[in-house]
């Protein structure tokens, strides 16, 4: 049976090609994920290792600006570590964000990995997390130091004058020095500047602070030891280890973070893999069809029922075999694209071999071979049974009723249940309605998968007459073709189905999604312009001053987020009221301005008491509380003062602010500095591109400041959605370049059945041209049939999704993206078109009487 297998695998291998492929392209998106995760992850482990190389201890703390004497490390405590036993040096660091300017004065990185230290020498010199390539470091104010790779995207060189952003107003800064470090700011992608330790901590902490230390070891000296002694010099919240310890703790961490993106990679090769079994079940079911007389044969003369689905799957195995070896070979290559891809969003990978262990081996090897084996099993099994006599005759292809009424039934019943998981995880809400929709998509894309030979020919059925009237003959045959085999037609369509059914859901969910976000823009914002900072982070109460005095300002309100403790409404300083005392977050803004840059829809009271010192407090927190205009409370600041505040307005829930509403003012005489995401801005004459560089040179040209008008608005939000949706598009791409192999193959094994009816065609009057016309017309047929199955369920899994978060979404609406849907349609078409040329090509050159004479 072994040599039969063998026989049939060299003897079909043309026949074999689409099932190869198939195999092939998903077992190279799980080897290359698995190599590129090791990879990556030894990469980063190797990395960290290094990183942490002569560090005995590593000191961190979260300090706050405010209370830095109690939550930082001062520099008489850093000078007690340096004298301890066995400590060689002891480097004090402080951090925060710092933007450099290009020579386009853009900024160079991206926002957020953008950050700013301290130059710490040594009694060398030195500072030994940097290693210097040109220059030094910077010595006095005036001077920075620069990480090698920033220094080349800017074409900078020492010496020159390098415009830096921090929190506060631009500066030019003079190059000291360009540097090299294994710093992970710098290897995602960002920068790295060095002031001078005394205008670093002035800029993020407190003169004389520091909110790390590193502490080296002498030679002999013991880290635990020193880690022990290190520990009482700290305050409470500081955490310490050793440089061991540490190097560990972030590779575990690092080994989290890959393993989170292996899975949703290995995920999308689940998806090619499953797409990937109907073709090769087609494949198998056909070759087992055009072999039936050769199985009774082999039936006749002893071979049991086993044996012959021993031998298929052995056929199988051989394929997926060599399948597997390719597909794992090309997923080395995937790899190594995979890490080179990552420089288009601009993060770096550090320099390291490309690691092949044993495990992508195995599972690439395995993975191919069972998935082959199990889509050749059903076949291989339904040949077995055919009865020696009945293949002779031919009398085997024939489903019967029974095997119909069973397969209709199991697909209804799981519809059925699928639909109903989906429908009750829609009425449901958060994860849980999530969960079951999952489910219930997985049971109704099973079910349908099933019931699509019993839906193709009512389908295709309702544009057999544009079919007829528009081509013809071509069309009545096509139209014909496509249902002659019902479950071959449908096995093919489900491949696309499955694919456009994620990508359909998907579109329709974010499409939603963005409309929501545009929405909320629009109905929330009359502002025209919002700033910002680039990462996101805390802007410098001085962008808010400059704002004030640009040109052509009419309004400027900030969003000034800070927390306050808080009693019940009532009568101030009571036991009761004392003793009921918790948090509540309020918003610095500006009274008469707010109205004119944000929309605050007000339920009681007016926001024009805001100016005479009261507050107003969202919807939500006056039923909480049980607070309503007229009452007041003490609120207690974070300089420890106490105030009584007055409701004087209640207001209805907002995205672009939230807790309680009160005068920038006010916040100002208590809280040192308050956290400001964003500045709302109103000009006269509107949006334009005057107004907008009034504001950028008001700003100093700073480039860590974006000024957004209303559709960069739109992008910062919906901007992240529509990234994730062309990512998720490109890696469903390789779901649906197996659809298109499944289409190739099923036309070509359908050409090649239907020799003798295409000569007889020929002989009657078909030219080459009709005969051509009529498989491409059978493949869109096909693919447009699986394409419409896949739209209709996957806009359905897109509203379903969308209710278990409409709620927590403000302005959500389903939005069907009757545009994108178009696109696939048309897609699917073409893939028809596409899938079509070499078997159309192959039908117009058969030669009419040796297909005539064709058994």
């Amino acid at each position: 049976m072994f040599r039969t297998a063998l026989r049939n695998v060299l003897a079909h291998k043309a026949r074999l090609l689409m099932t190869v492929l198939a195999v092939m392209l998903g077992v190279a998106f799980v080897s290359g994920t698995l190599v590129f995760a090791d990879t990556l992850s030894n990469a980063w482990r190797s990395q960290s290792a290094k990183s942490y190389d002569n560090v005995a201890v590593a000191v961190t703390t979260y300090a706050d600006p405010n209370d830095a004497d109690e939550s930082a490390i001062s520099q008489k405590s850093l000078d007690k570590i340096g004298e301890l036993d066995g400590v060689a040096a002891a480097y004090g660091r402080v951090s925060g964000f710092a933007g450099v300017a290009g020579p386009d004065g853009k900024l160079i990185g991206v926002g957020w990995s953008n950050k700013g230290s301290n130059f710490a020498p040594g009694k060398d010199g030195k500072d030994p997390a940097y290693t210097f390539t040109e220059g030094a470091g910077p010595a006095k104010d005036s001077q920075i130091a620069l990480d090698k790779d920033s220094v080349e995207k800017g074409a900078f060189k020492v010496g020159d004058k390098v415009r830096v952003a921090t929190n506060g107003p631009a500066k030019d800064y003079t190059l000291s020095g360009v540097f090299t470090t294994e710093d992970g700011a710098v290897n995602a992608g960002g920068s790295l500047v060095l002031f001078d330790t005394g205008l670093a901590q002035k800029q993020y902490l407190k003169p004389g602070f520091f909110t790390e230390v590193t502490v080296t070891a002498a030679p002999g000296a013991d880290d635990a030891a020193i880690l022990a002694a290190v520990t009482p010099l700290l305050p409470e919240a500081a955490e310490a280890g050793t440089g061991q310890d540490l190097a560990q703790k972030q590779a575990e961490q690092i080994e989290q973070s890959t393993d989170i993106l292996t899975q949703i990679l290995l995920g999308f090769a689940g998806i090619a893999l499953f797409v990937g079994i109907f073709l090769i079940s087609n494949t198998f079911t056909m070759l087992v069809a055009q072999r039936t007389k050769e199985i009774a044969l082999m039936r006749a003369v002893g071979a049991s029922r086993k044996q012959i689905t021993r031998s298929v799957l052995m056929e199988a195995a051989l394929v997926g075999l060599i399948a597997s070896a390719v597909g794992f070979l090309i997923g080395i290559g995937l790899a190594v694209g995979l890490r080179s891809g990552m420089a288009v969003f601009e993060m770096k990978v550090p320099a390291g071999p490309l690691v092949i262990g044993m495990s992508p081996v195995i599972a690439s090897l395995s993975v191919g071979v069972l998935i082959t084996m199990l889509a050749a099993w059903l076949p291989g099994r339904r040949a077995a049974k055919i009865p020696p006599v009945a293949a002779m005759n031919s009398v085997h292809a024939v489903a019967t009723a029974k095997s119909l009424v069973l397969r209709n039934s199991i697909g209804s019943t799981l519809t059925a249940a699928g639909f109903g998981l989906i429908l009750w995880g829609a009425a449901a809400e958060g994860s849980t309605g999530r969960m079951l929709i999952a489910g219930g998509a997985f049971l109704a894309l099973l079910g349908v998968i099933v019931l699509i030979p019993m839906l193709s020919r009512p389908v295709i059925a309702l544009i057999r007459p544009l079919l007829v009237g528009v081509f013809g003959v071509a069309g009545k045959l096509a139209g014909q073709n496509a249902v002659r085999n019902p479950r071959r037609t449908g096995a093919t369509a489900s491949a696309l189905a499955i694919g456009l059914t994620l990508v359909t859901g998907l579109s329709v969910l974010g499409v939603t999604m963005g409309t929501a976000v545009a929405k909320t823009t629009t109905d929330n914002i009359k502002a025209d312009y919002m700033v910002m900072m680039a990462g996101g982070g805390d802007l410098d109460r001085s962008a808010l001053s400059a704002l004030e005095k640009a040109p052509g300002v009419s309004a400027v309100s900030p969003e000034q987020d800070f927390p306050f403790q808080v009693g019940k409404a009532g009568t101030t300083g009571s036991a009761e009221n004392a003793a009921n005392t918790d948090y509540e977050m309020a918003t610095g803004v500006t009274p008469g301005a707010l109205e004119k840059v944000l929309n605050v829809p007000v339920v009681n009271g007016s926001l024009a008491t805001l100016a005479q010192g009261q507050v107003a407090i969202p919807e939500g927190t006056a039923k909480e509380r049980g607070w309503k205009v007229g009452d007041s409370f003490t609120a207690t600041f974070s300089d420890n003062k106490k105030s009584t505040l007055r409701v004087g307005a209640v207001y209805d829930s907002s995205e672009f602010l939230s807790g309680v509403l009160i005068d920038a003012k006010i916040v100002a005489a208590h809280e040192a500095k308050p956290y400001m995401p964003n500045i709302f801005v109103k000009m006269n004459g509107g949006e334009s591109a005057a107004n907008e560089k009034a504001l950028v040179d008001a700003l100093g040209g700073n480039p860590a400041i974006k000024v957004m008008d209303h559709q960069a608005i739109r992008d910062q939000f919906g901007g992240e959605i529509n990234l994730l949706l062309n990512i998720l598009y490109g890696l469903l791409a390789m779901a649906l370049i197996i659809a298109v192999l499944g289409v190739v193959n099923t036309l070509a094994m359908s050409v090649f059945e239907r020799q003798q009816e295409i000569g007889m065609l020929r002989a009657i009057g078909l030219d080459r041209g009709r005969v051509k016309r009529m498989v491409r017309l059978e493949a869109v047929v096909i693919s447009l049939f699986g394409a419409t199955v896949g739209i209709v369920l996957g806009s359905f899994l897109g509203w379903a999704i969308g209710e278990t978060f409409a709620d927590k979404v403000p302005g959500y609406e389903l939005v069907l993206p009757w545009d994108r849907i178009g696109i696939f349609l048309a897609l699917a078409g073409l893939v028809g078109v596409l899938a079509s040329l070499w078997p159309a090509r192959s039908a117009a050159k058969l030669n009419m009487l040796n297909a005539i004479k064709t058994e």
